[in-house]
């Protein structure tokens, strides 16, 4: 039976490349897509991922969602990596159907009302609508499956300050209500998604596999992939948004780590996913703090040929 999902997403690049995924993949559902601010404004990123479901001939509902973080001014988005569009500038026609009517955090609360304990939400951008659907809905976490994150750094280098990773750093308040949340949450961070390089032959073969699909993520990561490659002898880039998607279809594709999250909030190291690992000395500050699961090692082979033999379906 076909894992059902909610995909929350700001479509930039990887997230295109995510959602096409779980389109093609047999064992994935996408009951909708949610949209929040992030790589781009929220009414690009509401837009763009109406146009990727033209692209792929899927009829589901998009809505719309949170475009400010939970706390502090508007973001400055993510343009010089996605492009002023969201997708690398190749001027691909924005599809003009309309959103579903719900807010994103509404849409949540009410499909996993309609559907108790069978739904995961998958959030591949800040969690801003995470954190206003469990406002929304404070019985939410017992009615979810599970929540699979794309963010976070557990045990290595932020990509936006020394200490953050730039899902959780855009709206980390809201990333601490989710974090703080008593449902069943894995978090894919920057431990294993900086360490799958993908070099141009793989967007090369997406195309070959699938041209219609494929080829979009191909045209537009070429702008993704010089951001990337800047001060490095080799053409690669990364994406990032795949990996929770890749852990509900085949788990043993990675390793996993048990601990005690916090999310810190305060100036200087906001943003930050600190985790003690179960079993570990803490302090009980640490020891109170709610339990998630950290991906902290992949299979690169593995994982590459999945997105390729999911692609050619």
């Amino acid at each position: 039976m076909a894992h059902k999902i909610i995909l929350d997403t700001d479509p930039g690049i990887d997230d295109a490349m995510a959602i096409f995924f779980a389109f093609q993949s047999p064992d994935i559902e996408v009951l909708g897509l949610t949209t929040v601010f992030g790589n781009v404004p929220v009414e690009m990123s509401a837009r763009n991922a109406v146009t990727l479901c033209d692209l792929a001939g899927q009829d589901i509902p998009v809505t719309k969602g949170v475009g400010m973080p939970w706390v502090g001014p508007e973001s400055t988005y993510a343009h010089f990596v996605h492009g002023a569009d969201g997708f690398g500038e190749i001027d691909f026609p924005a599809s003009d159907k309309p959103l579903d009517p719900r807010s994103s955090a509404q849409f949540i609360v009410d499909t996993v009302r309609a559907n108790p304990g069978e739904v995961t939400i998958v959030a591949i951008g800040p969690l801003g609508n995470l954190a206003l659907a469990l406002r929304l809905d404070p019985e939410l976490p017992k009615l979810v499956k599970g929540v699979k994150i794309m963010g976070g750094a557990a045990f290595v280098r932020g990509n936006v300050t020394p200490v953050a990773e730039a899902n959780i750093w855009n709206d980390a308040y809201a990333a601490d209500i989710v974090f703080s949340a008593d449902w069943d949450l894995t978090m894919f961070g920057l431990d294993v998604t900086n360490n799958v390089p993908f070099d141009p032959s793989f967007m090369d073969t997406l195309a070959d596999k699938n041209e219609k699909l494929g080829g979009f993520v191909q045209k537009s990561a070429q702008f993704y992939t010089d951001f990337y490659s800047q001060n490095r002898e080799d053409r690669v880039c990364f994406f990032h948004d795949a990996f929770p998607l890749a852990y509900m279809i085949d788990e043993s594709l990675f390793e996993i780590t048990e601990g005690y999250a916090r999310v810190s909030t305060d100036p200087l190291n906001r943003g930050q996913t600190s985790v003690a690992p179960e079993g570990t000395t803490a302090s009980p500050l640490w020891l109170d703090a709610k339990k998630i699961k950290v991906a902290t090692g992949v299979d690169h082979a593995r994982l590459t040929q999945l997105f390729i033999d999911t692609y050619a379906l």
